[in-house]
């Protein structure tokens, strides 16, 4: 799922090493890897899955993330984690489908792209978006390059929370907006021990049946869980540098909106 793209529990890098991948622990070398993997699995069943998974819900949580961004005819946009052009697509139509500079997407893995690229060709967008292979925790772009910075289910699933967030400040120009859309904890007192058999036993079992891979729909309920609450991540926003650092949750916290500026 983007729901899903790249997390560690923890700002900093361990000490020995390691990282989480789901619940377990593997080498920080190993990480990106192994995400590359899941990802390079799911790719032609993503958007599906995400309609499916969420009945459908992904798509308000986007519409919201979109609102939030408010893009204006002649800005910069970068969106990362989002090969499947799922954001950028929203941005491009909000800005009536030709916007004057294209939206640019940044992933580091080539079968999302692929997909995106596809999906841009059958709506006629490809000159809309421009499409780069490349890491969140160290982007391609010059500094100051870009007004908004938006990420939708892929923060979770970076190595390092923290250099992605550095990075993200280091590319925005000065009054640059960050919003990032992630899974979150619930905050419906009860709901959480239904979301959490939803995901453990629903999840890898429709992962199963449609995309063929079970591991990775357990990954993704496992990652969900390591990821930093909302105060956390605002927490970490504000180490890395972003000012008026605030968060809203989504149905009940399942998902939260996490927004800053540039100073």
């Amino acid at each position: 799922m983007h729901y899903g793209a790249r997390p560690m529990s923890d700002n900093a890098p361990p000490s020995n090493g390691e990282a989480d991948f789901g619940f377990r622990k593997v080498s920080e070398h190993e990480k990106s890897g192994l995400v590359r993997q899941v990802f390079n699995s799911v790719a032609p069943t993503y958007d599906l899955m995400n309609d499916l998974m969420s009945a459908g819900v992904h798509r308000l949580w986007k519409a919201t993330l979109i609102d939030t961004v408010a893009p204006r005819p002649g800005q910069a946009f970068l969106d990362v984690a989002g090969g499947t052009g799922d954001i950028a697509f929203r941005l491009v139509e909000r800005l009536g489908g030709r916007p004057k500079i294209p939206v640019t997407v940044c992933d580091i893995n080539a079968e999302m792209l692929a997909v995106g690229r596809d999906r841009a060709i059958d709506r006629g967008l490809l000159n809309a978006v421009n499409w780069n292979c490349g890491d969140a925790e160290a982007l391609p772009f010059p500094d100051a390059s870009f007004d908004a910075y938006t990420i939708a289910f892929g923060l979770r699933n970076v190595t390092h929370i923290d250099r992605a967030l550095s990075e993200a400040r280091r590319v925005l120009k000065p009054g640059g907006k960050y919003v990032c859309l992630e899974f979150s904890r619930v905050v419906i007192p009860g709901f959480d021990k239904l979301y959490d058999a939803y995901s453990f036993s629903v999840l890898p079992v429709l992962g199963q049946m449609i995309a063929g891979d079970r591991e990775a729909y357990q990954y993704l309920a496992e990652s969900i869980r390591k990821f930093p609450d909302q105060k956390t991540l605002c927490d970490k926003m504000t180490a890395a540098g972003f000012g008026q650092v605030s968060y809203r949750n989504l149905s009940g916290g399942i998902a939260a909106l996490h927004t800053g500026w540039r100073i």
